[in-house]
């Protein structure tokens, strides 16, 4: 192997990044065992399709409307304040949750009090990581360490919801979330005295920019125009964000019926954690084996491919092909994603590099907000097979537009 070959889990052998890695995949596992544990009280409870509108809505809109004030506070200030600001919200959502199922006082408004302010905190958290990420590793390994850091958050999600019903049964609802807030501090404690951040960067620090408000949007949008790789995979994630995402994800229970699995049963479990399975491969193979450097093409074929994935699996009505086809779309899109967020970090003006960051969380993390309306309503008039596989298609024709006319091949020499 050359030199010039990349390494295998090339960022995993910075300890700063190891640490990192592990305290992330911890406090991703704490979101998921809150919504795991709050969830399924909330539908005892009041047992209210609004309300559970309310909670992906408030999870999502805040990406879409704060993501670029988040990434210019990380400009501005310590990215590593900002995560333990962001750590301590999502530790006192957690503990509210718990006095609140102790005493049995729950109420509809005190609960969409929680889930926005942990939606809050999820947009501290966002755009303030991937600055800290740069960093701990720097350019030369940021491809591998953003690929690795998406692994560590699928660890979280797909142990979180194991582990929370471990919780409920073990110490029950109250005491499982309350326990539940100890388990982001790992990472609080370690940013305290992290090496990171902006006293620790060389070289003459920038100028930090003004915060301006909405203007800060439009400057960031007209300072990016003239930087392809940012414009195409802003672009491409905010449209897999908007036309599939997560949406198809709610609609699970009618697909596993549709597939002869009518029951809650381990088949059903096993569609909802098939792209997950995918998307932890992909991490663990693409790293040990350095495949698929981040090019703006290579994202784009990819996310092409996980549409095909995604439509084929609407039509399909066989439950082994089905299962397949979730754990390929998993695959490709970890892989999309990570190359696009690392292009966009890496072709990023240094003085306003929490700005796009932010500007990209606002396009893939926001727009998740409309999949519903995507997938789900227009899947309520049309049916939920063809409203998926449409909207697979419309990204997939979208996507191809974007090869056509904004993603170049690199000039020769």
């Amino acid at each position: 192997m050359s030199n010039d070959s990349p390494k295998a889990f090339a960022a995993l052998r910075l300890p700063g990044f190891r640490v990192y890695f592990l305290t992330s995949a911890l406090a991703m596992m704490a979101d998921s065992i809150e919504h795991a544990i709050s969830y399924w009280i909330l539908f005892e409870k009041f047992e209210s399709p609004a309300l559970g509108g309310f909670a992906a809505l408030s999870h999502w809109l805040p990406f879409l409307f704060f993501s670029v004030y988040s990434g210019a506070l990380a400009d501005r200030f310590d990215p590593r304040r900002l995560i333990q600001i962001g750590m301590s919200i999502f530790m006192l959502v957690s503990i509210g949750w718990g006095l609140l199922f102790a005493t049995d006082s729950l109420q509809v408004w005190h609960a969409m009090v929680l889930l926005t302010l942990h939606g809050f905190a999820g947009v501290l958290w966002g755009p303030s990581a991937q600055l800290l990420i740069h960093d701990i590793v720097g350019p030369q390994q940021l491809h591998s360490a953003v690929r690795l850091g998406s692994t560590s958050r699928t660890l979280g999600v797909v142990a979180g919801p194991a582990v929370g019903g471990l919780l409920l049964l073990a110490m029950g609802p109250a005491w499982g979330i309350l326990f539940n807030a100890l388990i982001y501090l790992p990472m609080i404690l370690w940013l305290w005295k992290a090496p990171y951040g902006p006293k620790f960067r060389k070289g003459t620090p920038s100028a930090p920019r003004a915060m301006r408000g909405l203007a800060d949007i439009v400057a960031t949008i007209r300072e990016i125009a003239g930087r392809p790789a940012i414009v195409s995979m802003t672009l491409l994630a905010g449209g897999a964000a908007l036309f599939v995402a997560g949406g198809y994800h709610a609609q699970m229970p009618e697909f596993a019926h549709d597939l002869g699995h009518t029951e809650a049963d381990f088949s059903y479990s096993m569609l909802l954690a098939a792209d997950g399975a995918g998307a932890l491969v992909a991490g663990l193979a693409l790293e040990s084996r350095g495949w698929l450097r981040a090019q703006p093409r290579t994202a784009c074929l990819l996310a092409l491919i996980w549409c095909l994935a995604m439509a084929s699996f609407a039509a399909t009505t066989w439950y082994p092909l089905a299962l397949l086809l979730l754990f390929v779309a998993g695959f490709v899109e970890l892989t999309f994603f990570a190359m696009a967020q690392t292009l966009v970090q890496m072709n990023a003006p240094a003085d306003m590099r929490g700005r796009v960051i932010g500007l990209y969380s606002m396009a893939a993390g926001g727009m998740r907000a409309f999949s519903g309306v995507t997938i789900g309503i227009v899947g309520s008039i049309i049916g939920i097979h063809w409203s998926l596989a449409l909207s697979a298609m419309a990204l997939f024709a979208a996507v191809s537009l974007l090869i056509a006319f904004v993603v170049r091949p690199a000039p020769a020499g």
